[in-house]
């Protein structure tokens, strides 16, 4: 298992840990429940609340990952959905590429860089779990495993638990086929009617799936079938 690191506090794990993993080049993992200027997708920030919800982040090396960028996102998003759901005992949903969802409420983002240390390739995988925040402000698509399901935790014990597990599944040899099956088995709104934002108008559309290379397949009532990368269209919910 890798080694786990806490941080009292930190601005993002995804940058704090490149320091950790010089002293520890085949992996580490770092945790905290006050971190500052945490990162999204595409530039995007991730906000959380100090000692209600869970940051973190694991460094592998790129030579370990056996699976494409895109499949090995959507390897990520399914190993964090079994973990939540488990937990939870609750029915949760990815929503395409990297958001779980729990009753239309997003309670965790992922976000996973390439980057360089000491000449090695690694992925770093940041997550943020919203676990026991109640109070979102006006982001009406955010909740939390308490808001969503009732369920409370104890932070430490959480971390400890999500990281025994994460790190021990993340290199694990997985099919391709069966990680793009167990993806879209668990796809949020896949086969229903929702409404989707593209160019600057709203229309009805069914997504169909998520295919290998990172796009999702949309039909849409007004332009038919047609497939998507991240930021190209954006569903509301």
């Amino acid at each position: 298992m890798f080694p786990l690191h806490y941080l009292p506090e930190t601005s993002s794990t995804n940058d704090a840990i490149l320091n950790i993993l010089l002293e520890h080049p085949a992996g580490v993992a770092v945790f905290t429940f006050h971190q500052t200027a945490g990162k999204g997708q595409y530039g995007n920030k991730w906000t959380m609340t100090k000692d209600e919800n869970l940051a973190y982040s694991i460094a592998v090396k790129c030579e370990n990952v056996f699976l494409t960028g895109n499949l090995f996102n959507y390897h990520t998003a399914i190993l964090v959905r079994n973990f939540l759901a488990n937990m939870a005992d609750a029915k949760v949903e990815i929503k395409w590429p990297n958001d779980l969802i729990i009753n239309h409420k997003k309670i965790c983002g992922i976000l996973i860089e390439k980057m360089k240390s000491n000449f090695q390739d690694y992925y770093i995988i940041g997550i943020g779990i919203n676990v026991l925040q109640k109070d979102f402000d006006d982001i009406k698509q955010a909740g939390s495993l308490l808001t969503q399901t009732g369920k409370s935790f104890v932070l430490n014990e959480f971390a400890q638990s999500f990281h025994e597990y994460f790190s021990e599944n993340i290199l694990i040899p997985t099919p391709e086929e069966a990680v793009l099956t167990q993806f879209n088995q668990n796809l949020y709104r896949k086969n229903a009617i929702s409404v989707f934002e593209l160019n600057g108008l709203r229309q009805n559309g069914i997504i169909k799936n998520a295919d290998e290379n990172g796009f999702l397949w949309i039909d849409l009532e007004n332009d038919g079938l047609q497939k998507f990368f991240f930021k190209e269209i954006e569903m509301l919910y």
